[in-house]
């Protein structure tokens, strides 16, 4: 299975959060983001509010991949949530969302923007996979399912 230990850290993997709109969730997320991988909240936030206005990034089944493109970042990074209380994120399915993976890219990523997007929703398209992640008892379990090919190379 694929998994995101090249784009994900596993500080950046959330449990138990909490956000009352897809706003509010953008401006956490990007500041999770801000901590972990240095770049500027107000600029991720804002590439991620922008993309939105594009379309829902709610793909359906309680999943959305929000994305954006912010300059000073060296390579794709991400941020997953997984949400105590679902939002809505006006979804193709119309159904609230409750597992987020973030992708923040450098502005001149275009390739690598598309492929780590790709990446991403093969993984949320798999229901038992998402099923696991809506299911782990921990953070730590969450980490494993998310890093899987990191463990794998380890062992």
């Amino acid at each position: 299975m694929t998994d995101l230990h090249d784009l994900l850290s596993a500080d950046a993997v959330l449990e138990r959060e909490s956000a009352g709109t897809r706003k509010m969730l953008f401006q956490h997320l990007a500041a999770v983001a801000a901590k972990l991988y240095g770049v500027d909240a107000a600029a991720a936030a804002e590439a991620l509010g922008a993309r939105e206005k594009l379309g829902s990034t709610g793909f359906g089944r309680g999943v959305a991949t929000p994305h954006g493109r912010i300059s000073g970042l060296p390579r794709v990074v991400a941020v997953f949530a997984r949400l105590t209380n679902p939002i809505d994120f006006a979804a193709v399915d119309d159904l609230p969302v409750d597992i987020v993976v973030m992708l923040l890219s450098p502005t001149d990523a275009g390739a690598e923007h598309l492929k780590a997007l790709a990446r991403v929703s093969r993984m949320l398209r798999d229901a038992n996979f998402v099923d696991k992640l809506r299911g782990a008892g921990s953070r730590d379990a969450l980490v494993a399912l998310l890093m899987a090919g990191e463990a794998r190379d380890a062992a």
